[in-house]
């Protein structure tokens, strides 16, 4: 009869309807503290955001008086805007609309055309360095370098441009002679990178935005372009540099920190990473207490007040395994965050010392 009973039970188990992975939505039983957070401890200064229609919810078309009460209710004194690096026309609009309104509250980035590079030739670094010097006095405060960099971006030849081609020197020695920081997103999270299987952790992600997806081949393998990124920043010693999403390898705190070591001219910013960060509590807050000097706060959610708080929880208390964003269900990996309870000066150091150094505010 024992054997009998365990045949049924695997043939039940066998034939039972097959639920499909997006529909499981488990609720976890752990019973732990919440502590919400309204407020930061102190004022932020947010150095990676967006306020155009496509990141930013659309912000350039609303007043700016709503913008800023809602900057005030989070607690955030100054913001980064990164989409006039989009186009010139962006930042001229931008500039109008958020800079001309309130100048000590908002900065805007530009950025590089590298369409024009097929047209140009090889004349195209100079002319794009020159543009740098023409977004500056145009009130352009920063260089954005988006993740196309190294992805897509081709020369007039056709040739994917590697991060780290010497014949674009001249753009980053101008941003270093300007005194523009460059905040720059390479690569993206390393799973992106993988085969698209059920070993990938982020393969709900990646399904529900295929685009996403850089195996190699074709694209170049996720370490070459990091390599590249390395060996970029420290080539220009005298251009400052943020990498983005802490330094585009947030599931390798211990890489991120060797650049950090090995690059004095270097930092990172922790935007859209609170799942990385969050999942790795001990390493991270490690990571946090070592490189409390060069570590930038940023959102990369829009000016959005659930966002900002649950990063705020994430920085400030011990609370564990929680959701690190603010939908239903985390939606980057099937894991939970951990907050870092951060000592206090470290965070005034993280949400504006450092920002304040490098933004020159």
């Amino acid at each position: 009869m024992g054997l009998l009973k365990k045949l049924r039970s695997k043939w039940r188990l066998l034939t039972r309807d097959v639920m499909p992975l997006d529909e499981f939505r488990p609720k976890p039983k752990l019973v732990t503290k919440t502590t919400p957070v309204q407020k930061p401890k102190f004022p932020v200064i947010d150095a990676h955001n967006h306020l155009g229609e496509t990141f930013g919810g659309g912000w350039d078309k609303r007043p700016l008086s709503q913008l800023l009460d809602r900057l005030d209710e989070a607690g955030v004194t100054h913001y980064v805007d990164l989409d006039g690096g989009w186009g010139e026309d962006i930042l001229h609009t931008h500039l109008k609309h958020f800079k001309e309104g309130a100048p000590e509250r908002f900065q805007i980035f530009g950025g590089v055309d590298w369409s024009k590079w097929e047209s140009m030739g090889d004349a195209f670094p100079e002319w794009a360095a020159g543009r740098l010097k023409v977004q500056k006095d145009a009130g352009a405060q920063g260089l954005k370098i988006w993740k196309p960099f190294g992805l897509h971006v081709r020369d007039q030849k056709g040739q994917l441009v590697k991060v780290d081609d010497a014949r674009l020197s001249p753009i980053w020695e101008t941003a270093g002679e300007l005194g523009l920081p460059v905040m720059i997103h390479v690569a993206d999270p390393a799973a992106f990178f993988d085969p698209i299987d059920g070993t990938n952790e982020r393969w709900e992600e990646v399904g529900a935005h295929p685009d996403w997806a850089f195996t190699s081949p074709p694209f170049p393998p996720f370490m070459e372009i990091m390599n590249g990124f390395f060996n970029l920043v420290k080539r220009h010693k005298n251009t400052t540099f943020i990498g983005a999403h802490v330094g585009c390898y947030a599931e390798n705190l211990g890489w991120v920190g060797q650049m950090l070591d090995e690059c004095p001219n270097y930092y990172i910013d922790i935007s859209a990473r609170l799942g990385e960060l969050g999942r790795q509590p001990y390493t991270a807050r490690r990571f946090f207490l070592q490189y409390q000097d060069r570590i930038l706060y940023g959102s990369d959610m829009s000016p959005d007040l659930a966002s900002y708080r649950l990063s705020y929880r994430l920085l400030e208390t011990d609370d564990e395994y929680f959701n690190y964003n603010a939908s239903e269900y985390p939606m980057q990996g099937r894991w939970y965050a951990y907050g870092l309870f951060l000592p206090d000066e470290v965070l005034e150091k993280v949400y504006r010392k450092n920002a304040m150094k490098v933004l020159k505010l």
